[in-house]
């Protein structure tokens, strides 16, 4: 019997390395001759960088950069053993960091681009970017400033790049970019397919989780409207319209349209890395999770979404483990042959689900391979 235990992290309860493990605990009790691979792995945002390591092996970093509003954080990066860089912009720019105070006018992505730096000048020349939870809508503004990008406003006074600051560019100049940044191969691990400016656009899809209000929305709209013609100008093409310039509030069009990165869903970029095929070579089965379950799972790719279909194409059923399921999360049947197995016991609030995730998860697992060993022994 061989299991393959591919979760993502329960964001904010429970890490992808410690549920692959919780997984394993409990496959172990029922199957106890069983083969387990452990392979926790992400879509881009939180728990890239341990995915990463865990697929390639290196070595984890930890750079001071500026965090989204301005004071100091450590972020955490690896260099990886084939010479790459793995980065998450959360580590940077992300929400948690703000402690709750969303100010989208005020927040800067420049930290991501202290972060790339750091990686850079330690030796990287290729830069794993995963971009999820970002806390910016700055269009990467502030990112492409710490590389070395100079704005101006009308009047003549730079510009360091934030939410505020969109509307104020009146010019770009990249020739100070940095050479190691021109010269870098930057992939950009999202979920996200949207542009930059509209209805479906980075501020308009994205900014209400950032704290874009209804009545902050039209100045943002038309600052990044701003932003995006002086920076096309600069550049010498289109960096608003591609699809994945509006991810990270923006970040895609500063990475793709002026860096020149590659954009790709992020899990399939984690599990060909973690050469996830190969391991599925006489697996039995496979077991992946995340905190919430829903439409969007697997309409925008998310991890379960992934995985199931990598286990599609080779016959391996999969079970998804969540914390709770949303509208349309029967979808994720048409992906294969799947299962989902929430985790969740009783009534109880989201606080308390979370504080008690790492329980509530390895009772789910211990119940689950409980009923897989039930049913071995009854086709026997």
């Amino acid at each position: 019997m061989k299991f393959i235990f591919a979760p993502d992290s329960f964001k904010g309860s429970l890490s992808a390395a410690r549920a692959a493990q919780l997984l394993q605990e409990a496959a172990l009790a029922h199957f106890p001759e069983a083969k387990c691979v452990c392979m926790p792995i992400a879509d881009g945002g939180e728990g890239t960088v341990d995915a990463l390591l865990t697929a390639c092996g290196g070595e984890e970093r930890v750079a001071v950069v500026t965090g989204p509003l301005g004071t100091p954080v450590r972020a955490r990066w690896a260099l990886l053993a084939n010479g790459a860089a793995a980065l998450e912009m959360a580590q940077a720019s992300g929400l948690p960091l703000t402690a709750g105070h969303l100010d989208p006018m005020a927040a800067s992505s420049r930290g991501t681009g202290e972060l790339m730096l750091a990686a850079l000048r330690a030796g990287a020349r290729t830069l794993l970017l995963g971009l999820g939870g970002s806390a910016t809508n700055d269009g990467g503004m502030g990112m492409l400033h710490a590389l070395g990008v100079r704005f101006w406003d009308a009047q003549g006074d730079e510009l360091s790049g934030c939410g505020a600051d969109l509307a104020r560019v009146a010019r770009v100049d990249l020739d100070a970019l940095s050479p190691q940044a021109r010269a870098a191969d930057i992939r950009v691990l999202c979920d996200v397919s949207n542009p930059l400016l509209g209805e479906n656009g980075a501020t308009a899809v994205y900014g209400p989780q950032k704290g874009v209000t209804a009545q902050l929305f039209p100045a943002l709209e038309a600052g990044m409207a701003n932003y995006a013609r002086h920076l096309s100008a600069a550049v010498g093409r289109e960096v608003a319209a591609f699809p994945g310039a509006g991810a990270a509030g923006g970040m895609g069009a500063a990475l793709g349209g002026v860096l020149g990165a590659t954009l790709r869903p992020g899990i399939e970029a984690v599990l060909s890395l973690a050469h996830f095929d190969r391991h599925l070579e006489e697996c039995d089965l496979v077991v992946t999770g995340e905190g919430r379950l829903d439409r969007q799972s697997v309409a925008f790719g998310k991890a379960p979404a992934g995985v199931a279909l990598r286990c599609r194409a080779r016959g391996v059923p999969v079970v998804a483990m969540t914390g709770g399921l949303g509208p349309g999360a029967e979808d994720y049947h048409a992906l294969g042959r799947t299962a989902v197995f929430p985790i969740v016991d009783s009534p109880m609030g989201l606080e308390t689900a979370m504080r008690d995730a790492e329980r509530l998860f390895s009772a789910a697992a211990d119940r689950l391979f409980r009923v897989l060993r039930m049913g071995a022994d009854l086709r026997r």
